[in-house]
């Protein structure tokens, strides 16, 4: 299986603007620049995409974790957060916080605990990344 996404960019790095679209159509020409990835520009950025990506990978993940133990959750709300760096090898993905909550019947804190790290370590995004991946979970009552 192989998915496909584009980026056409147009100029110099702090004045140009580029746009990114995805084979699904999903994405079609979504604005993206030097302001909407460094600062608050109105438009998108692959940070902002990476996060995305890594919070519905994980939730797809945990919910196949937990068919497999037996549960069947009722709703799985999960949040990513890409943090970008400044390093010595340039801007740098370093991290990617996962926070989620879910609502799955009949399951305690330590079964919750051990397929949601399962998951996390599991997820093909999670796996791609090679920046610190951290989560917090929340199992609701």
């Amino acid at each position: 299986m192989k998915r496909k996404a584009s980026a056409l960019w147009q100029g110099g790095l702090k004045d140009g603007k580029g746009t990114i679209s995805t084979e699904s159509g999903v994405l079609k020409d979504s604005q993206y620049s030097f302001g909407t990835r460094f600062e608050n520009g109105i438009g998108t950025n692959p940070e902002e995409l990476i996060a995305a990506a890594h919070a519905g990978c994980f939730s797809m993940a945990f919910s196949a974790e937990l068919g497999k133990a037996g549960f069947t959750p009722t709703a799985i709300n999960c949040t990513a957060t890409v943090t970008l760096d400044k390093t010595d090898a340039g801007f740098t993905v370093t991290e990617s916080h996962l926070e989620m909550t879910a609502k799955i019947p009949g399951i305690d804190q330590a079964k919750f605990t051990e397929i949601s790290n399962g998951a996390k370590a599991g997820c093909p995004i999670s796996r791609v990344l090679k920046a610190n991946i951290t989560l917090t979970a929340k199992l609701e009552a």
